[in-house]
């Protein structure tokens, strides 16, 4: 069988690299409602040992931990930023995960923008699309 390599052009390695060695995720579109994937990634994350820091402009609370307006108003470190937007509100959210001080900025299935994409890794972020981080966890990690 053969794999097509993907738009981030990022091995098996280096994303279990990734899931391993950072923890601390903004998890951007957060919601409470269970039917949604943005929440169900986000228990999946804090049962697997993540930090992870809800934002959502439109909650106070997600999952029973404060909910961010947005990942500049996290008071700690972010390493990851997890998109769970509309390509067209993705370019805010990397723009604010390079002004944080992110390491990666992770584009979940349907957010990805390549404009987006393209200003985290000239920012020197690196860029993760087209890719669940639940998933990827799950069959890289376990």
């Amino acid at each position: 069988m053969v794999r097509i390599m993907p738009v981030d052009r990022l091995s098996d390695e280096e994303v279990r690299e990734i899931l391993t060695k950072y923890r601390k995720i903004a998890l951007v579109g957060a919601s409470p409602k269970p039917e949604r994937d943005a929440n169900r990634v986000m228990r999946y994350l804090l049962e697997h040992g993540y930090e992870v820091y809800p934002v959502n402009p439109r909650y106070d609370e997600v999952l029973g931990r404060k909910c961010y307006p947005s990942v500049l108003d996290i008071p700690d470190e972010v390493e990851i930023v997890d998109l769970f937007v509309r390509p067209e509100f993705t370019m805010d959210y990397v723009e604010q995960a390079i002004k944080k001080g992110a390491k990666v900025v992770w584009f979940q299935f349907n957010t990805y923008n390549r404009e987006a994409f393209r200003k985290a890794k000239e920012a020197g972020l690196t860029a993760v699309a087209h890719r669940c981080i639940k998933q990827e966890h799950e069959r890289l990690i376990g």
